[in-house]
């Protein structure tokens, strides 16, 4: 994953509530998914390798965060296999084929958690952090996270 999307996902986690953070995850594991197609169609098979086994890792985290006292959590365990599976096809014939039905499932996850995220309240999961703003920065036209209160020491995950 490029550093900019590092950065763009990781300041979209600390403001997310639990419903965005299983968007995010499966955002992430597309991203990985692509850029790892990407550097089998550029010939870079270690890249390759790398950026699957990292998908494998949210794939799992999916997987640990399932809830079985819900009848769902059972549904989803089995998506997450298959998609793992497909993952592992594709490590193993070092070939980005098998990743397509894997990607098509994650869409569809991704989709219908995407509503279920617009209809959350929640709030963030992460207490006392910084406030993210993105504005255009002046001379090189990119943007630039800045935040409120910066001399705010106790920030992070609290429960």
């Amino acid at each position: 994953m490029k550093k900019e999307a590092i950065h763009a996902f990781t300041a979209r986690i600390t403001q997310a509530s639990r419903s965005e953070l299983t968007v995010i995850l499966y955002e992430m594991i597309l991203t990985e998914l692509a850029d790892a197609e990407e550097a089998f169609q550029q010939g870079e098979l270690p890249s390759f390798d790398r950026g699957l086994k990292q998908a494998q890792k949210y794939v799992s985290e999916l997987m640990a965060t399932l809830d079985y006292k819900y009848a769902i959590s059972y549904d989803l365990m089995s998506l997450y296999l298959y998609v793992n599976k497909r993952i592992i096809t594709a490590i193993m014939k070092r070939n980005p084929e098998p990743l397509d039905s894997a990607q098509s499932v994650l869409k569809k996850l991704l989709f219908g958690f995407e509503g279920v995220s617009k209809q959350d309240k929640s709030g963030p999961m992460m207490r006392n952090t910084q406030k993210l703003y993105a504005g255009l920065t002046y001379g090189r036209g990119t943007l630039n996270e800045t935040f409120l209160d910066p001399s705010t020491k106790s920030r992070g995950f609290i429960v």
